[in-house]
């Protein structure tokens, strides 16, 4: 499975954006596909994941309330929704993929490049 990450940008505090992380290659029912980001100098955290089987989803609790993970099948793309972005949030996100809901990062097994996300004050 191969990710591609689109959708940053530079935002103003309070703005929104989209992501986007296309997968070439087929999803199975038993994957997840999760949403992290990482800060400079700081480790890898999740952020948002979803099952590409059904309809579950699992928020970090920063996340929860503010953004929103859903998916297109048809197009094999999973979205993350950021709305009411803080300057905390500026990080690389990326996507990953794995076999389990896990927040840890190093059980994704497959990962997108990355896309910055600037949220000025």
């Amino acid at each position: 499975v191969q990710l591609q990450a689109s959708g940053g940008g530079l935002v103003q505090a309070g703005g929104s954006l989209r992501l986007s992380c296309a997968a070439s290659g087929r999803l199975f029912s038993s994957h997840l596909v999760g949403w992290f980001r990482q800060a400079p100098g700081k480790e890898r955290e999740f952020v948002a994941a979803t099952r590409w089987s059904d309809s579950r989803t699992y928020y970090a609790d920063y996340a929860r309330g503010r953004f929103t993970i859903s998916k297109d099948k048809a197009k094999n793309t999973v979205y993350l929704q950021m709305n009411s972005l803080k300057p905390e949030d500026t990080a690389t996100y990326y996507c990953g993929v794995a076999f389990a809901y896990d927040t840890d990062y190093r059980a994704y097994r497959w990962w997108g490049q990355g896309t910055q996300v600037t949220v000025s004050s």
